[in-house]
Parts: structure tokens; sequence; C-alpha cells
């Protein structure tokens, strides 16, 4: 196979990945990592000394590829599908990277700090930071209430590089912090994420580890039962 994803399947970021694959029905070798493995995480840490996943590997062209946004203008150049994730006008492009920042830097990170948090014992845990990304997350969902106020992507008429990012981001946030009720353009653009064909397909892989996540207790029920559709 020449293209190799060292991934796990419960890890947002990854996540982000795979709905861009499976998008465009790429073909590729999902290797799992287990960074609490120590074999296992030397093994990676030849091959990406920062030990962050996704990493994407072509063999092909014998190149190691980083950073999800960047893997998946990669497969856009190299490995392109029927489906363009990023827009070829430039201005509309712009615009999809903008919101796929957005979606990385103010709801996925946030989200991210509630929930290393709470893995930490509790006298090393950052009560105040948790505040402050839990804040953070709020005015990310009022920021995005306005923006689907009237839109059914974020970033272009089509399905984009700004929806692959929004749908992991938010299944996760909006566990840790529920949205907020008055928020209706925001909880229909979740639904239609999660309605995605690529997206299901990336909860019902995700589900089998579903216990790992700390905030487990707290996942809606209609992403608990097998989706058959998505298999």
């Amino acid at each position: 196979m020449a293209l190799v994803l060292y991934l796990h399947p419960l890890a947002s970021f990854c996540q982000k990945v795979l709905i861009a694959l499976h998008e465009n029905g790429t073909a590729f070798e999902p290797r799992l990592v287990d960074l609490m493995d120590a074999g296992d995480s030397a093994r990676f840490l030849d091959i990406w000394p920062l030990g962050k996943i996704p990493i994407l590997r072509d063999e092909a062209r014998d190149r190691t590829i980083p950073e999800t946004t960047i893997i998946i203008e990669y497969l856009e150049q190299h490995h392109p599908g029927a489906r363009p994730l990023l827009p070829e006008d430039p201005a509309a492009r712009l615009e999809a990277r903008l919101w796929d920042r957005f979606h990385d830097l103010h709801v996925q990170a946030p989200m991210q700090k509630i929930v290393t948090d709470r893995l930490r014992p509790e006298d090393e845990q950052d009560r105040r930071g948790v505040a402050e990304a839990r804040a953070t997350l709020r005015t990310a969902y009022a920021m995005l209430e306005r923006r689907m106020a009237d839109r059914r992507w974020a970033a272009s008429d089509g399905f984009s590089l700004a929806d692959c990012a929004a749908a992991p981001a938010l299944f996760y946030a909006g566990i840790v912090e529920p949205f907020p009720p008055a928020h209706p353009h925001l909880a229909a653009y979740f639904d239609r994420l999660v309605e995605r064909p690529s997206v299901r397909r990336v909860i019902e892989g995700a589900r089998p580890y579903f216990p790992m996540f700390p905030f487990a207790t707290m996942i809606p029920a209609r992403f608990l039962a097998a989706d058959k559709e998505a298999r």
C-alpha cells in the first residue's frame, strides 16, 4: 500500500484526516499507534520524533507528512479524489483554510485541554486553565452560531477541509461543554456533519475505544449504537 496513516481511531486529529480519506475513497493502510506502549512508542518516534499523530507516509514518494491540514493538502495535490476538499478559487480556498484553523485552534485545542486535565491526578489539575478553555469553547460556539445561520457548510458551498476539521472537534467539544440551547444553527450544522457517511464511518471506527475517553459516560446515546450503514 503506497499510503500508510499512523493513527489512533479515538484521536480527534486522526479523525480529521480519516474523514478526508473516506470522502474520496482514497486507499490507505491504517497503522494503529499505541503511545502508551513503550515498544510501539519507540518505533513511532523513529518515524516522527515529536510523537504526534497522525502521520502520513507516502511510500511511493518516500515522504513523511505531519500535521493534519498539510496531510489533507498533500492528498489533494498527489492523491486527488473526485471530491476536492479545497476550493479552486483563491478567495474560497483561503476561507476554507481560515475555518480549518478556527476549528483546530479554538475548538480542538480547548477541548483537548479539558480532556487531558481530567486524566491528571487531582493535585495536578489546572482548574483555571480548564475554566478558560470552557470560556473559549463558548465563544467559539457563539461565533459558529452566527456563521452557520445561513450556511450549510463551514467555508464553501460544498463539504471542505473546514468541515473535516469541524466534525471531530465539535463531536468531542459538544460532550465536554454541551452546545447551549440558544444555538440552534450550530446544533443543526453538527447534525449535518454527523450524518455525513465519512463522519459516521469515523465514529463507528472510534466506538470500540470510547471507554478510554475520560468523559465516556457523557457520550450521547445516539453515538453508542452500531451504525450498519457506516460500515
